[in-house]
């Protein structure tokens, strides 16, 4: 399993510890240490899509220019990982996004 995310992102603090106390090990990734690739951010939006991974109310959402905002997708997560929503994490082919009840459940972390 691995978890796309932020260390400081509080979403990103509780699943992990969530996750490690139900047993399961995961790698973790900082998202601004080492972005995802286009080819990984690519494959996140065909399972997911744009509505979910891209976080509108973010700081650096809020920053964009409206010619950034109107940037496909994949190039403005690509140039600006931080708009990821987070966590995503990755169990085989699944993609989870966020640290919902669903999510929780989906993981065994209830």
């Amino acid at each position: 399993m691995k978890l796309y995310g932020l260390k400081n992102c509080d979403s990103c603090k509780r699943a992990r510890r969530d996750l490690s106390m139900a047993g399961i090990e995961l790698e973790f990734i900082d998202i601004r240490q080492e972005p995802p690739s286009r080819e990984v951010l690519e494959s996140w939006l065909a399972v997911v899509g744009e509505a979910v991974l891209v976080n509108r109310k973010s700081t650096t959402w809020r920053g964009l220019t409206d010619d950034e905002r109107a940037m496909p997708a994949l190039s403005l997560l690509a140039a600006n990982p931080t708009l990821i929503k987070r966590p995503v994490i990755m169990l085989e082919s699944d993609v989870h996004v966020g640290w919902t009840d669903q999510v929780r459940t989906a993981l065994g972390c209830q």
